[in-house]
């Protein structure tokens, strides 16, 4: 655990903060000028060890960082797993875990976040939750994560709408391609990566500190609320790859 903050200093919680966007947007928080707290299931590269699906373990991390620093300014939601099955073929175990973590998880740290952040003032503070390009655009094997992500979208307007007059504000950005742990093995897939840069206006994949900026905009944004904010490149005007076609071809 980091030390108390210095007076005055917004304070930050990065569930899902050991690695890939998370890592990178903790970086960036700090880089802004907050005290910034790494919750993460691998608790070895984090400052806490917290489960997204276990309601008692996201309420315990929100408890801890507010005891150790007095308050809790900012929440970035970026804890997420993904898996490639067809709907015909789908284990229902398995879409409910990617469900559990994504959606139901993003929905616990909103509850518990907002509960410490909440004032009669309206000072509030910020949630920042990473959704995903598949919020909007649909792709082949991915009934879970695409169902989840979308369900995070609208979870963040319906949270944007109840919180605001709480001095709440509650806002997403949807990546598109960015290269990180959890993208890393469709990447290997021969001609996954070249079909997502094809089909990106810009050309290119995006980068985790590019994703990290947009996260400390709208931790800092103090009008703004229930944006879903779509930084892909432009790859959201175009189609998403058949990462199934793609599977197929290279493995039969």
């Amino acid at each position: 655990m980091t030390s108390t903050s210095p007076a005055g200093q917004p304070v930050a919680l990065v569930v899902g903060g050991a690695s890939g966007l998370g890592a990178a947007s903790a970086a960036a928080l700090r880089a802004a000028g907050h005290t910034v707290v790494t919750g993460d299931l691998e608790g070895a590269a984090a400052d806490l060890v917290v489960d997204v699906t276990e309601e008692a373990a996201v309420a315990a991390a929100v408890d801890t960082v507010v005891a150790e620093h007095g308050r809790l300014d900012v929440v970035v939601n970026s804890a997420g797993v993904s898996t490639l099955m067809q709907v015909v073929d789908h284990d229902v175990q398995e879409f409910r875990r990617v469900l559990d973590v994504n959606l139901t998880g993003g929905m616990l740290v909103l509850k518990h976040a907002a509960r410490v952040m909440a004032t009669p003032d309206g000072a509030g503070g910020a949630v920042v939750s990473i959704a995903s390009l598949n919020a909007r655009q649909p792709g082949t094997g991915m009934a879970a994560y695409c169902s989840a992500k979308a369900g995070l979208a609208m979870l963040t307007q319906v949270a944007a709408l109840e919180l605001g007059p709480r001095g709440v504000r509650v806002n997403a950005v949807s990546p598109g391609l960015v290269v990180t742990p959890l993208t890393a093995p469709a990447m290997d897939i021969p001609g996954v990566q070249e079909d997502y840069v094809e089909n990106t206006p810009l050309g290119r994949a995006g980068t985790p500190e590019e994703v990290a900026e947009a996260v400390v905009y709208l931790a800092t944004a103090r009008w703004l609320t229930g944006e879903v904010l779509d930084l892909n490149g432009g790859a959201h005007l175009m189609r998403y790859p058949d990462l199934v076609g793609h599977v197929t071809r290279a493995f039969g």
